[in-house]
């Protein structure tokens, strides 16, 4: 009889046009440009072909503006989960004090709500921010899980490569200073996990490459692409079998920019992977989620996360 295939994940960070300016250091961010109305019809009519359901993290700023609020229901229509990615996306969410997060986290939450009727259960931190204050707030607002951690040596060499890109000085590039994370985010788990004994808080981590620790997320692969898409897929497939070799169930990440390419003219030029076409893009993207979706099965990461505590307690069970 064939085995069944073990529960992985995939959701979709929604940053926004504004946001990747923001970051950056670049101006016109404060007007919070959107490409939301193109982007989100794009993905999810790639999704709807695929007949998958993930989980889209959303910022509350764009919640919070009207013009942005039919793509948003188009998601929660579409019967996506929808998580909280923060109400400001700023990836020195770490440096804020508890009021500030409890106020980041709460606004983003209702926002999201008035919009969608949905209430998130789920977190992710902008820019794979998280602190230990952060995941209190999470734990007294009742969150089922956090996503925030991003299993990666590479983090000092990504946050180099995005300064040296940016328009960034002074306070603002101070602010900045450990965006991605340190090196030593690279000796977290990849599986599944508490952050502490007796915390119902669960994080799911946001999966890279066993042993090496590199990024696995869409946005990668497509940098490889850009060279080989052979060796991208090569690489994507190593890693696949390299989880399912440990019985690992990983979860993987795409951003909007996964969908946009440079014919789109949106700019962000400074991201990788962005002198590519829409076409180019969206084709490797089908190529790799399809070999994703052939090893494993591809849930919303509160599927996910439900399945890992289910399992728990299976386990916890005294045998008869």
């Amino acid at each position: 009889m064939k085995s069944r295939r073990r529960i992985a994940s995939l959701s979709l960070d929604l940053d926004n046009h504004w946001s990747y300016l923001k970051v950056h250091g670049d101006p016109g961010w404060e007007k919070f440009p959107s490409y939301l109305h193109v982007v989100v019809p794009r993905v999810l009519d790639f999704l709807s072909r695929n007949n998958l359901r993930i989980t889209f993290f959303l910022v509350g700023q764009d919640a919070a503006l009207e013009r942005n609020h039919p793509p948003l229901k188009m998601i929660a229509d579409a019967g996506h989960e929808l998580g909280n990615h923060s109400f400001s996306h700023e990836p020195w969410f770490h440096r804020y004090h508890r009021s500030r997060i409890e106020s980041e986290i709460a606004l983003a939450e209702n926002c999201i709500y008035k919009v969608t009727g949905i209430r998130t259960v789920g977190y992710r931190g902008p820019g794979f921010s998280v602190s230990e204050l952060a995941l209190q707030v999470l734990e007294s607002k009742g969150y089922l899980y956090d996503a925030s951690s991003f299993p990666t040596f590479c983090g000092p060499l990504a946050r180099l490569y995005y300064l040296w890109r940016s328009n960034l000085n002074g306070r603002d590039r101070e602010e900045r200073n450990m965006l991605f994370g340190p090196m030593s985010e690279g000796f977290r788990p990849l599986r599944p996990y508490r952050w502490r004994h007796g915390q119902d808080l669960l994080e799911i981590p946001v999966s890279t490459m066993p042993i090496l620790r590199t990024p696995i997320h869409l946005s990668y692969l497509l940098y490889l692409a850009g060279f080989s898409p052979k060796i991208a897929l090569f690489y994507f497939q190593t890693a696949l079998n390299l989880y399912r070799a440990a019985s690992g169930s990983p979860s993987v990440l795409l951003h909007p920019l996964d969908f946009l390419g440079v014919d789109d003219q949106i700019g962000l030029e400074f991201f990788p992977a962005m002198q590519l076409t829409r076409r180019r893009k969206l084709e490797f993207v089908a190529d790799a989620i399809r070999l994703y979706c052939d090893h494993f099965e591809v849930v919303p990461i509160r599927e996910h996360a439900n399945a890992v505590l289910t399992d728990v307690k299976k386990s916890s069970k005294p045998s008869k």
